[in-house]
C-alpha cells in the first residue's frame, strides 16, 4: 500500500497545478487502475466482441446473437467508456458504424467514397427514452414517424436523372457499388424525368426481401439441405452481394426509399421531399405520418407494434425524424448518429414452454437434425409446436434436454427458435445427461461425424430410406430436372411399391406402373411420363445439380459445368483442377471425387446416359494455342476483366487454370493486392509474374 499512497500524493500534486478538470479526472482515474482493472478489461473484451458481431451481421449476414443482446452490450460499452474517458478509442464500435464493406483484395466490387457520411441511428427499446429524446428537442417541432424496415442500407446516386451508382453503407465513409444488382429490383427506377429533378442527388433507403420471397428461398434451401437464412434481412444482404445478377433477380428483392440528399433540392421538410420522391417514381412507405405531440407519436408506435405483423415485408421498429431540414442541420450529429433522429425497436416476442421430446430427422445427404417438440405455445400470431435444434453442439450450448422449460422466439418473426433455458422452472440434476443418438433413427447405421463439421451424418446413402427418397425428390424438383407430377407423395408411394430405388429408376417407369396406382388415372400417368420425357432436354448444368452431389448447389453446379463441359471431363478431373473453379474448395472437390469413385453412382449415371439425359454442355471455343501447355495461376484484383473472364480467356487460348503455385506453374497472372503467400512461393520457385496488360497483349494478338 505504500506505493499506492505515494502515487496518490503525486497525482494530487499534479491535479492541483492543472486548471484542466478533464486532466484532473483522467489522472485520478489512473490512480485506481489496479482497483478498476476488471472494468477496463471488460471494455477491451466488449470492443472485441462487438467488432466480431458487426462482422457477422454486416459482412457474413449470419449473426449469432439477437439485436436486443447486441444493443445491450453496446449500451454497456458506452456506459463504461463514459466512466473511463482515458480509454477513448476512435476505432471503438461506439464510435464507428458497422461495416458491410467487402475486402478490397477480393476485387469483387468497386469501392466508392460517400458524398455524405452514411451513419447509423441511435437505438432504444424504451418508450420512456423516446419521450426523453422528444422533450430535448425545440418546442413545437414536428416529428415524422416511419416504419423501420429490416433490410440493408443503400444509397442511390442519380445524375441528370439516370441511376449511376448504388453504394452500400460500407464503413460509413465508403461502400461497395452494387448498381448492377440494384438494377434487378423492379421498384428502383433507372431513369426519372421531371422539371424539378436536380442534376445530381441521392436517394437513400433499404433493400429488403418480402416475406413471400423469403419463404420461397428458404424452402428451396431446405430442399437442398443448405443452411436457412435466419430472417429476410440476412437473405437480402447475402443476395445483394452475389456475383450472378440473374440469381439476384430471381430471388426477388425490393426496396423502400426514405431520405433525399443533395444540393438545391425541392421542399424544406423531410416529409415533403418524400412526397416529391414518390411523384418522381420512387417507392416510399405509404405509412409515414407527421406527428406534433408526444401522444401522437406514442399512438403511432402502439398501432404498428401489432399492425406490422400483417405487412408483406419485415419491420423491426419505428424511426422518428425531425421534419424541418433546417432544424436537422442545426441539431447536427454525434460521431456515428444524427441527433435529429432515433429508432425505437420493437422487443422480440418470447414465450416459455415445455420441451416435450427431441426427435431426429434424416435429410437426403444423411445429415441428422434434432427437432424440439414443444408444448404448443402462441407466438406472433401462430401456434408453435416444433423448432429446429440445429445440431448436438447447439443443444449442449443451451444445456437443454427433454423435460426442461425453454424460451422460444421467432427469428425475424417467422422461424421459431429456442434461445435459452428457464433454469428456475426446469428439473435440476447433478449431471447433464443428454446424449445424441449413435445410430441412424431410420436405418440403424452407425452415425459418423466428419472432423470440422457440427453435424452427425448417416453414411448409409444407398440403404437409408429418407436419403434415397430425398435424392429423388431433389432430382425431380423445379430447379433441377423439373419433372411435373412426381412430387414427394408420389415418390413415397412408388418407393413403397418397390418401383423406385434410385433416380435412374424414374426413366424405367411405364404407363401401367403409374396408371395402376390408387388415385392415379390415365391422364395423371401420362402427364408424369410427359414430364419425364421433357426432362431429357434439361441442360447439363442442371443435370449436374440434380445428381445431388453433396455441397454442389445450383450456383456451384453452373460454374463446374462451364469449366467441365461434359460428364466425362468432370469424372476425370483431379483435385487441383476442381479447386481452380471459383467457389469450389477442398471439401467440395473431395465430395465430387468421392461421388464418382462410388461404383453404385457410376452405374446410376450410366443408366441416365442410356436414358438420354444431357451430359454435355457448350464446348469452350478455342481461339488460339497461344497458351497451349501452360499452367496458369490467377491472383489479385483486376481492372479490365473479372477473374472468371480471365479464366475463360486462358482456356480459350489453350491454357490450363490451376489454383496453387508449384514447379509446374508457367506464370502467375498477377493483379493488385496479390496474395502474399503466392508471391512468396513464386519468388522461391522462380515463377514469373505477368501483368494484366502483358496478358492482354499476348491474347489480343491471337
Amino acid at each position: 500500500m505504500e506505493g499506492f499512497w505515494a502515487k496518490s500524493d503525486k497525482i494530487s500534486q499534479i491535479a492541483k497545478r492543472s486548471d484542466n478538470k478533464v486532466i484532473k479526472h483522467i489522472n485520478m482515474l489512473t490512480l485506481f487502475d489496479d482497483i478498476e482493472a476488471p472494468e477496463r478489461e471488460e471494455i477491451r473484451q466488449l470492443r472485441k466482441e462487438l467488432t466480431e458481431h458487426n462482422y457477422r451481421y454486416y459482412v457474413l449476414s449470419s449473426p449469432v446473437i439477437s439485436d436486443v443482446e447486441f444493443d445491450r452490450k453496446m449500451r454497456r460499452l458506452q456506459d463504461l467508456e463514459a466512466r473511463y474517458p482515458d480509454m477513448f478509442d476512435p476505432k471503438s464500435p461506439t464510435q464507428q458504424v458497422g461495416s458491410d464493406l467487402s475486402p478490397k483484395q477480393s476485387g469483387k466490387w468497386e469501392q466508392v467514397a460517400h458524398r455524405y457520411p452514411m451513419l447509423s441511428l441511435a437505438n432504444t427499446y424504451s418508450r420512456e427514452e423516446v419521450a426523453d429524446w422528444l422533450r430535448k428537442l425545440p418546442e413545437g417541432v414536428e416529428i415524422v414517424c416511419e416504419l423501420k424496415f429490416d433490410g440493408l442500407s443503400i444509397s442511390l446516386w442519380y445524375e441528370h436523372g439516370t441511376l449511376t451508382k448504388a453504394v452500400t453503407r460500407g464503413d460509413g465513409q465508403k461502400g461497395d457499388n452494387v448498381v448492377e444488382n440494384i438494377k434487378t429490383i423492379p421498384s428502383i427506377p433507372w431513369h426519372i424525368e421531371g422539371e424539378d429533378v436536380p442534376e445530381r442527388f441521392e436517394m437513400r433507403g433499404e433493400v429488403l426481401l418480402p416475406w413471400a420471397n423469403f419463404e420461397r428461398l428458404n424452402q428451396e434451401r431446405a430442399n437442398q439441405e443448405e443452411a436457412l437464412f435466419a430472417n429476410p434481412r440476412n437473405a437480402a444482404s447475402g443476395t445483394l452481394k452475389l456475383q450472378d445478377t440473374r440469381e439476384v433477380a430471381r430471388r426477388g428483392l425490393d426496396a423502400y426509399l426514405y431520405y433525399m440528399l443533395g444540393e438545391d433540392l425541392p421542399a424544406k421538410t423531410h416529409f415533403d421531399r418524400l412526397q416529391t420522391a414518390r411523384r418522381w417514381g420512387f417507392q416510399t412507405s405509404e405509412h409515414i405520418r407527421v406527428c406534433r405531440t408526444l401522444d401522437e407519436v406514442m399512438a403511432y408506435i402502439a398501432y404498428w407494434d401489432s399492425a406490422r405483423k400483417d405487412l408483406p415485408i419485415a419491420t423491426d421498429g419505428i424511426v422518428l425524424k425531425v421534419n424541418d431540414l433546417a432544424q436537422q442541420e442545426e441539431l447536427g450529429f454525434t460521431a456515428k448518429t444524427p441527433r435529429w433522429a432515433i429508432a425505437y425497436k420493437f422487443p422480440a416476442e418470447k414465450q416459455k414452454t415445455l420441451l416435450r421430446e427431441i426427435t431426429y430427422q434424416v435429410g437426403r445427404t444423411g445429415v441428422v437434425t434434432p427437432v424440439a417438440n414443444l408444448e404448443p405455445v402462441h407466438l406472433s400470431g401462430t401456434i408453435v409446436q416444433r423448432a429446429t435444434l440445429h445440431n448436438e453442439d447447439f443443444i449442449r450450448s443451451l444445456h437443454i434436454r427433454p423435460g426442461d422449460m425453454v424460451f422460444v422466439e421467432k427469428g425475424g418473426e417467422i422461424i421459431p427458435k429456442i434461445t435459452g433455458k428457464a433454469e428456475e422452472d426446469s428439473p435440476t440434476a447433478a449431471d447433464y445427461d443428454y446424449h445424441f443418438p449413435t445410430q441412424c433413427p431410420e436405418c440403424g447405421a452407425t452415425l459418423v461425424r466428419v472432423e470440422g463439421e457440427a453435424a452427425w451424418r448417416c453414411p448409409n446413402e444407398q440403404g437409408c430410406p429418407p436419403q434415397i427418397k430425398g435424392k429423388m425428390i431433389h432430382f425431380v424438383s423445379r430447379r433441377a430436372m423439373n419433372i411435373e407430377g412426381l412430387g414427394e407423395e408420389t415418390i413415397d408411394l412408388l418407393f413403397a411399391q418397390g418401383l423406385l430405388h434410385n433416380i435412374a429408376d424414374i426413366y424405367a417407369l411405364t404407363f401401367n406402373d403409374l396408371a395402376s396406382q390408387e388415385r392415379f388415372g390415365e391422364k395423371s400417368a401420362q402427364n408424369i411420363l410427359n414430364g419425364i420425357a421433357n426432362s431429357l432436354l434439361v441442360p447439363w448444368e442442371r443435370v449436374l445439380f440434380a445428381l445431388g452431389i453433396r455441397m454442389v448447389g445450383e450456383t456451384t453446379a453452373k460454374k463446374l459445368a462451364r469449366r467441365f463441359t461434359s460428364l466425362e471431363q468432370l469424372q476425370v478431373a483431379d483435385r487441383e483442377q476442381l479447386i481452380a473453379v471459383e467457389d469450389v474448395g477442398e471439401q467440395i472437390a473431395d465430395n465430387i471425387i468421392a461421388y464418382f469413385a462410388d461404383e453404385r453412382n457410376r452405374e446410376i449415371i450410366h443408366r441416365l446416359q442410356d436414358a438420354g439425359l444431357q451430359m454435355q454442355g457448350k464446348e469452350v471455343e478455342v481461339v488460339s494455342q497461344a497458351l497451349a501447355g501452360q499452367s496458369i495461376v490467377i491472383s489479385g484484383t483486376f481492372t479490365q476483366h473479372s477473374r472468371d473472364e480471365y479464366k475463360a480467356m486462358i482456356e480459350a487460348h489453350g491454357g490450363k487454370n490451376v489454383s496453387s503455385v508449384s514447379k509446374k506453374t508457367s506464370f502467375i497472372l498477377a493483379g493488385e493486392n496479390m496474395g502474399p503467400e503466392k508471391l512468396k512461393k513464386a519468388e522461391a520457385l522462380g515463377i514469373p509474374l505477368m501483368t494484366e496488360e502483358e496478358f492482354l497483349e499476348i491474347t489480343t494478338d491471337h
